[in-house]
This record gives structure tokens, C-alpha cells and sequence, in this order.
């Protein structure tokens, strides 16, 4: 199992865990896994923190943290020089109140004005270089990118700092273009995965990519949630496996009770790619709101990014704490970014845990196929 990217980046088990919760990125860890922290979230500020809680709680062990790299946004939501808000249509914004209404939703409104503006600032390449300096002052072993090439100056940044640059990738041509870029390691992510994701499935792009961009290392992501799956994607060529959802049902993860109660009960069918929630194609656990904005008459349709989800962000903050206090209609409106592989997520365990089962079953799964080539 030590594959050469466990000798590169000095890791146990090739198993990176992307989870938006410092406590997930530090259990697997300390497992012998690699955490990734999703860092879009965060101010520059509240990263530099939660990157020092990390450091004093790995021991020198590896980590990375992932920045959300734009690639096309909107001209005007570019234009810092006046509030983002300012470029949201009444209409959508009408829409959001009607949905809360129509849900019974009542918790009080969240001021959207100066935290939107953040935030949206974060989904911009100036925020993401942000957020870039501040963790290349941690002892990171990693820093990745979604949705866009590494710019110059992240590529240029972790080189000097002696850190390799993965990018998350749908297609090949994608994964070429990354290369050509800068990016050290590709991730490729099928469209079982959650967050944001293409249209093609694992099993048919990690091996198209593995050949396109060789010998840049691959690691494969989407659908994987178990050893027997990880076996699978080391098959295809994978020299590792980047896993999120899994972790979402796990004790520290930073689900409220009342999403990881709907993701527990959650099939493999109950997922959806929608531009619901960021304006971009992102899988999702279905919901009320997806269903309303893809495909409600009253729907004015999605935004493109970063409009639509400082729309959905603040809008989520109340239906998530109407939905911790059990009320029906926010419960049917809460959603998550989660791939398909909800459908096997049955328990809350902890994270070492989950670690520890998949390197197993990877194991047992190998030596079952050994045997099948036995003569």
C-alpha cells in the first residue's frame, strides 16, 4: 500500500480525507491517513487559526488544505468596488423569502450585507491567493484547488515553499490543462462525487486521466467509501484515494444532528447535481430546495457563482437552525453537498475508525483477488 505518493508526501496510507472540519482532518491524521482542510469557508483570520488548532494536535504528521480556485464567474460579481448583494436580482431574492414562507420557516434573518461581501470575496481569485499565503505559513504537506487551473502565483508560492499543488479535475482535457499549469498531483473526481463535479464517472475517467497526464501522480475521488472501493481505484492506475463524503456521518464531523439524521437515512438515489445551492453543477443530497429552484414554476433559476450562493449560504443558516429544532419544513429543505456513496454511510463511527476499516478492507479485497489469479 505504500504507494510512491506515501514516500512523496510521507504518509501511511494513501487515503486523503477532504472535510471542511478541523477535528475530521486531524483523526485521520493521526490514523495514518492525510486530512485536507476545505478551507472556503474560512476568513484568512479563522484559517490561520484553525491550521494552528491542527499543528498542535498532529505532531508533525501530514496535511493539506484545499482552497476553492475560481475559474469563470460573472464579470460583475467581480467588481469589488461595490457590494455583491447589490448585483442580486430582487427576483431571487423575493424567491428565497417565498421558499422560507411556503416552509414555515422562522427563524430570525441573517444580516447578509457584510458577510456576503466576505464571503464572496473568498470565490474570487484575490480571496483564494488569500487564503494560499496563510496556509503556506503552517508546516502544510499539501495545498489543492477546485473549479479552476492553479494561478501563477499559488503555483509560484507553494514552489518556493517546497509544498506540491493537487487540482481536482472532471475531464481530461481538464486534467491536461492543470498539468500544463503547474499542478503536481491530479485529482480525478467522478460525477458520484459530492461538491462540485462533471459528468463523467469514476471508473471511466481515472484510468483516461492516469494515462493523459503520466507520470503526474493520480489520486481517484467520487464514490469511494470503502476498502474494497479504494482496491478498485488503485486498479485503474490511482496511486491513492480522495475521499469527502464518508466523513460527513463520522462523530466529529460538523454535521448538525439534524442533516447526518437525513444522511443516515439517505439512498444512493437521493442525491442530485444542482446549481441550486452555489450556481454551479454540485452534487447535493435532494431536498425541497433543490426541487424548487431545478424544477418549481415560481423558480427564476439559479445564479452563477458567487451570486447564487451567497444566496443559498445565508438562506441555509436559518434553515439549518429551524431544522435542529425539528421543524418539518426545514428539514425538507435542508441539503448538503454529498455523492452518491450516502447510500452506504449506515452509522456514526469515529474517524480513525473509518480509517482503520477501509485499510482492512483494502487488504482482505487485494488478497481475495490475489488468490482469484492463483493457479
Amino acid at each position: 500500500m505504500r504507494t510512491a505518493i506515501c514516500e512523496r508526501l510521507g504518509v501511511e496510507f494513501p487515503l486523503f480525507a477532504f472535510s471542511h472540519c478541523r477535528d475530521v482532518v486531524a483523526a485521520v491524521t493521526n490514523a495514518g491517513g492525510f486530512g485536507v482542510l476545505g478551507a472556503v469557508a474560512y476568513s484568512p483570520g479563522r484559517l490561520d487559526a484553525e491550521l494552528t488548532w491542527i499543528d498542535e494536535r498532529v505532531g508533525g504528521r501530514p496535511y493539506g488544505v484545499d482552497v476553492l480556485v475560481p475559474g469563470r464567474i460573472d464579470a460583475s460579481a467581480l467588481d469589488l468596488r461595490a457590494h455583491l448583494l447589490d448585483f442580486v436580482p430582487d427576483r431571487h431574492r423575493d424567491f428565497v423569502a417565498h421558499l422560507l414562507s411556503k416552509y414555515g420557516v422562522n427563524a430570525p434573518p441573517q444580516p447578509l450585507s457584510a458577510v456576503a461581501d466576505e464571503f464572496g470575496r473568498r470565490v474570487t481569485a484575490s480571496g483564494a491567493t488569500a487564503l494560499i499565503d496563510v496556509a503556506l505559513k503552517h508546516p502544510i504537506g499539501l495545498i489543492a484547488g477546485a473549479l479552476g487551473p492553479p494561478p501563477p502565483e499559488m503555483v509560484a508560492s507553494a514552489r518556493q515553499a517546497g509544498v506540491p499543488v493537487a487540482a481536482l479535475v472532471g475531464t481530461v482535457e481538464h486534467a491536461r490543462r492543470q498539468v500544463v499549469a503547474g499542478a503536481d498531483i491530479v485529482v480525478a473526481q467522478g460525477t458520484e462525487a459530492g461538491g462540485h463535479t462533471g459528468e463523467i464517472s469514476t471508473m471511466v475517467l481515472v484510468p483516461q486521466v492516469v494515462d493523459a497526464v503520466a507520470p503526474v501522480p493520480v489520486l481517484a475521488a467520487g464514490g469511494i467509501a470503502s476498502g474494497r472501493q479504494m482496491a478498485a481505484a488503485m486498479a485503474l492506475g490511482a496511486e491513492g484515494v480522495w475521499c469527502g463524503s464518508v466523513w460527513l456521518t463520522t462523530e466529529e464531523a460538523e454535521t448538525s444532528p439534524a442533516l447526518r439524521r437525513k444522511l443516515l437515512a439517505a439512498s444512493s438515489l437521493d442525491t442530485v447535481r444542482s446549481r441550486s445551492r452555489t450556481g454551479k453543477p454540485a452534487r447535493q443530497l435532494r431536498s425541497a430546495w433543490t426541487e424548487e429552484w431545478d424544477s418549481g414554476q415560481e423558480s427564476p433559476g439559479p445564479l452563477g457563482m458567487p451570486l447564487q450562493l451567497l444566496l443559498a449560504e445565508g438562506a441555509m443558516a436559518r434553515i439549518g437552525a429551524a431544522a435542529d429544532r425539528g421543524d418539518p419544513g426545514a428539514l425538507e429543505l435542508v441539503t448538503y453537498y454529498v455523492g452518491q456513496v450516502v447510500g452506504q454511510l449506515d452509522r456514526v463511527r469515529p474517524a480513525r475508525d473509518v480509517v482503520y476499516d477501509m485499510i482492512t478492507e483494502f487488504t482482505e479485497a487485494v488478497a481475495r483477488l490475489t488468490r482469484t489469479g492463483s493457479p
